[in-house]
């Protein structure tokens, strides 16, 4: 995604100190604009159809009920304009949470804990990943992802071939099964297959599609020592 001019935001935050905190944080950024700052689901839902921004900042908790309001406007939103990054904001390190979040997907979502907001650096790269369409996940909730999976993963990677960790690398870039195929050299049928194989090795067989695929990626960042952007400037190759 290409952006002319600085970025727009929309903040959605029902505490006002939190909100005003995250608001002025961003506009303080060079290149950022804050064009609205709300304090219910619903007004944030409101607000994008009218303004149109290119990355929604929302907490994950709002009025009425206090649940996930935040991560459901995040999916009607991005139904309605998938060109919009979302950038979730939460108190809680829950690997829950974060996979309601990324069950349709990661591109153009980040998964951030508030204490982030009093690192300005961290919140303003989030939001650029996800206006590129990429993924970020704060390390804290990576962490938490990576230890639900281990539960169940015996001895994650060890048992992976050659070419199984290479499909695991690709995904881990974000690119699809398509563009994975094209990087190493395979028919996509092949991708498939070794994607299969080590969802398998992984004992993440009876997940859903793409709770197997983040499963997967998050161990092999776990492994490589990542907790930083699920894929940044290759989410392009989407």
């Amino acid at each position: 995604m290409t952006v002319d001019g600085p970025l727009r935001i929309v903040v959605a935050e029902d505490h006002y100190l939190v909100r005003e905190g995250t608001r002025r944080a961003l506009d303080q950024a060079e290149g950022i604009e804050v064009v609205a700052a709300v304090g219910t689901a619903v007004e944030l839902e409101h607000v994008v159809e009218r303004e149109l921004p290119d990355v929604v900042v929302t907490d994950i908790r709002m009025p009425p009920d206090h649940h996930t309001e935040g991560i459901e406007a995040a999916h009607r939103i991005r139904a309605a304009h998938p060109d919009v990054g979302v950038v979730v904001l939460s108190q809680y390190a829950e690997a829950a949470y974060a996979m309601e979040l990324l069950r349709d997907g990661t591109a153009g979502r980040a998964y951030l804990l508030k204490e982030q907001v009093g690192d300005p650096a961290q919140l303003v790269a989030a939001v650029r990943t996800v206006a590129r369409g990429g993924s970020w996940i704060d390390p804290d909730v990576v962490g938490a992802m990576v230890s639900q999976t281990a539960r169940r993963v015996s001895s994650p990677l060890r048992d992976l071939t050659d070419r199984e960790r290479q499909v695991l690398e690709q995904m881990a870039q974000g690119r699809t099964n398509a563009a994975i195929a094209d990087r190493l050299g395979l028919s996509e049928s092949s991708v498939e297959k070794y994607s299969t194989s080590l969802f398998l090795k992984l004992g993440l067989s009876d997940e859903p599609h793409v709770h197997r695929r983040v499963a997967a990626v998050l161990t092999f960042m776990h492994d490589q020592g990542r907790a930083r952007p699920l894929a940044g400037d290759d989410a392009a190759e989407r």
